[in-house]
């Protein structure tokens, strides 16, 4: 049968709330938690690392949507957004500064063990889940791929041999949504069962475009997606396959200006603008439009054979997909900047591991891995060409192109579609890498592990970009264009170790304290080329037209590298009634990979500064009597930028502070109720999470703040021992208006937020289970 959120005691007798928010896998054994954090079974108390795990069960209780929403309920992990990007995505103030297509993500997300890609392929829906486990800190030991800031790992149901079953739920809530999903479970034979779950579902957006008051509301999702898996399962060998496919319909981020700060004062005093609207609404001229589209295929293949000492595992996966993308980035209702993203791309990887099983003082694992990867994507920029003369020329008195153009006796024709300025990229990449870990039992309280990673990347790169219809040329977004496609090929490798002591006092408790050094490949930026100068012209000249590789190559950039040092705790008490995991931890992080301006158009990626990190991470979980359970978590972090003058205008202005976008605190809770009335329960929960304020840069202007909030969830219904429940929920109680986030701006895009709160939803949650 498939284990159920909505009885407490299928999850973990007497303690649902530490299955449902485990530090680790939530799979219970005798009111202990197993985990498969290190590639083999272990009680959550004895594994050295910090990690949090949500159930499936809980993901479907909550709403969570899709894979970013696991940082609800994640210490030390902030940054969640509504579209298919996971630039935003932090772990302890660590992300991916860079949306091109030429690096690499710092946060890694798996699925069944393996790696999920980058932006537009990465980000997939949470349905028929079993476990979502979210490692903080560099990953270089447990998967195929470096992870410099941590790791996402979902382990989807898999078939099992207790008889057919299944399960069926929808969700009804205001502006007409409705998702379905359903799984059912079929064993074919003694040792053979497959598995095919759905989903799908579509709801109506909640931000109005005052440009466009007669368009329908935006973060209008509508996504549908299968999975079929089998397992075979016969003595000491084991296959486990998936097929997955998802088809998802969404918004482009939506940005509105904040309305303070020069940026926006300049636009005010040239053009008089005004943004229209509320706080959730946007005022935006949409000249590209707005789409978030993609179409996913995922294949997967395990195999598991038994040795007698050990075990070997071989994973294999492919996966391919199709992305577009387009958003108004300015904010306003000006044609400052559009942009749009056509992608495609697959990715193949394959992985083999051996981890020992023997009671001997000595434990190990081992792995090879090697990837391949190919991504092409256009990339567009759109502007009005009359709002581009006039913000570069109005001070000397001129207020349109033909002006402009005659004033250098030239004339000037306007394009229909305004300035636009295309660039593609094409990527072929690919990497091995090799690991192995040991761990020696010092006495039966203590012991020490050891383990070293070795990892090379190597990355065939090109640029591209056509020529520019309009008379402006190519000089405002891009910068260039090129006869040919400019390329460059590149590779990086790296040893990365990795040390942990733990000791057990007792039973109850574990100590443990860890160094480990972590690296991110070197790339390519998307939107510049090498060297700088050749893209520093303008309208009437061609020095920056046609380039060939005899005149510049891609934006090249170095790895990322830190060494992160953890100290933790982890134990129970009132006699297991609350379970209780604790770590500080502080890092040195180096050449990090960021967007910078470049001269002319375009945008460089460059190693800048050192970031040094330090926090505290906390979670417990608490039986209150009988009938109620308590979840809470909460992180405190601090960061101290250095050597970061590209990002503060060129000054020492922001030497020593803190990165903007990190929340001094953040926290998470839930309060669940569970009382038994007839054949069935009355379910009860509270579930809420926050964060104090963020910025939109290093010097933290107050036009560019995006304040602290909470958002509260109220949840109340019956389920039956019979297997059907109805749940009614409101979500966000207090309809509290936040952001994803904020930048900060420039000189010509003002400071913006992107990607506004789901307002105040009331809905129900109806679902049945049968069979097991």
């Amino acid at each position: 049968m498939r284990p159920t959120g909505l009885h407490k005691s299928i999850l973990l007798a007497g303690c649902s709330a530490a299955a449902m928010f485990a530090s680790g896998a939530a799979l219970a054994q005798d009111d202990v938690i197993i985990v498969t954090a290190q590639k083999r079974d272990e009680s959550i108390q004895d594994v050295p690392l910090a990690i949090t795990a949500l159930s499936g069960d809980f993901t479907r209780e909550v709403n969570l949507d899709d894979v970013k929403d696991l940082v609800r309920y994640t210490p030390g992990v902030t940054g969640n957004s509504a579209d298919s990007f996971i630039d935003t995505l932090s772990m302890r103030g660590i992300l991916t500064n860079d949306f091109g297509a030429g690096g690499d993500p710092s946060i890694g997300l798996f699925k069944n063990g393996l790696y999920q890609g980058r932006n537009g392929a990465v980000v997939t829906s949470l349905y028929d889940m079993e476990r979502a486990e979210v490692l903080r800190g560099p990953q270089g030991f447990l998967f195929g791929r470096n992870a410099i800031g941590g790791a996402i790992s979902v382990h989807t149901a898999r078939p099992n041999f207790d008889g057919v079953s299944g399960y069926i739920e929808a969700d009804v809530a205001e502006r007409n949504r409705f998702f379905g999903e359903g799984a059912i479970n079929m064993p074919l034979s003694d040792v053979f069962a497959v598995r095919l779950a759905l989903y799908g579902g579509h709801e109506d957006g909640y931000v109005d475009n005052a440009y466009f008051p007669d368009h329908d509301p935006l973060i209008e999702p509508e996504k549908y997606a299968g999975r079929f898996s089998a397992l075979y399962s016969d003595g000491p060998f084991e296959a486990f396959f998936t097929a997955e496919y998802e088809d998802r319909k969404q918004s482009g981020s939506v940005y509105r200006a904040t309305e303070g700060g020069p940026g926006y004062e300049t636009l005010v005093d040239i053009f008089g603008v005004s943004v229209d609207g509320n706080g959730r609404d946007i005022d935006s001229d949409l000249q590209l439009g707005e789409a978030d589209d993609s179409e996913i295929l995922s294949l997967g293949l395990e195999l598991t054979y038994d040795l007698g000492g050990a075990v070997i595992t071989s994973l294999t996966g492919f996966k391919d997909h199709d992305y577009y993308y387009a958003e108004d980035f300015d904010g306003t209702p000006l044609g400052i900047n559009a942009y749009a993203q056509d992608q495609s791309g697959n990715y193949f990887e394959q992985e083999l591991r051996v981890v020992s099983d023997t009671d001997g003082p000595l434990s190990w694992y081992a792995g090879a891995s090697f990837y391949n990867e190919e991504i092409d994507v256009l990339f567009t920029q759109a502007a009005d060409e009359e709002v581009m003369c006039q913000f570069y020329w109005s001070y000397y008195g001129i207020n349109s192109c033909s002006d402009y153009f005659a004033y250098y006796y030239y004339s000037f024709t306007p394009t229909p579609e305004g300035l636009v300025e295309s660039n593609a990229v094409r990527g072929r990449y690919h990497g091995w890498a090799a690991y192995v870990d040991a761990t020696l039992a010092i006495t039966d309280q203590f012991d020490i592990g050891v383990g070293v990673r070795y990892s090379k990347d190597i990355k065939k790169f090109a640029i591209s970009a056509p020529p520019v219809t309009s008379d402006l040329g190519p000089y405002f977004g891009v910068g260039f264009t090129t006869a040919e496609p400019l390329e460059d090929k590149q590779s990086w490798d790296a040893f990365t170790p990795r040390f942990i002591a733990r000791y057990r006092p007792s039973d109850e408790w574990t100590v443990f304290a860890s160094a480990t050094r972590g690296f991110k490949s070197g790339g390519f930026g998307s939107f510049f080329i090498s060297p700088s100068s050749v893209t520093y012209c303008g309208p009437f000249s061609t020095d920056c037209l046609g380039l060939t590789n005899a005149d510049a190559s891609p934006n090249a950039f170095d790895p990322e590298k830190v060494w992160s040092y953890e100290a933790g705790v982890k134990g129970s008490l009132f006699g297991g009634a609350t379970r209780v995991d604790a770590n500080v931890y502080y890092y040195q992080y180096k050449d990090l990979q960021v967007n910078v301006p470049g001269t002319g158009g375009g945008i460089l990626v460059d190693n800048v500064g050192k970031v040094k990190g330090w926090g505290f991470e906390a979670s417990t979980n608490t039986d209150l009597g009988e009938y109620f359970d308590l979840y809470f978590a909460g992180a405190y972090a601090d960061t101290d930028v250095t050597n970061a003058e590209p990002l503060c205008d060129g000054t020492l202005a922001c030497e020593g502070t803190s990165l903007g976008y990190v929340p001094k605190f953040s926290a998470s809770a839930a309060l669940r109720f569970n009382y038994p009335v007839a054949e069935g329960a009355i379910k009860a929960s509270a579930e809420a999470f926050g964060q104090t304020k963020t910025y939109g840069g290093l010097l933290k202007p107050d036009y560019a703040v995006n304040d602290a909030y909470v958002d509260l969830s109220l949840r109340l219904g019956y389920a039956s021992d019979a297997g059907w429940s109805v749940i009614g929920y409101v979500e966000n109680v207090a309809n509290e208006l936040y952001y994803d986030g904020v930048s900060e701006g420039g000189n010509f895009i003002p400071a913006h937020y992107f990607g506004p709160s789901r307002p105040r939803t009331f809905g129900v949650l109806l679902s049945y289970e049968f069979g097991g």
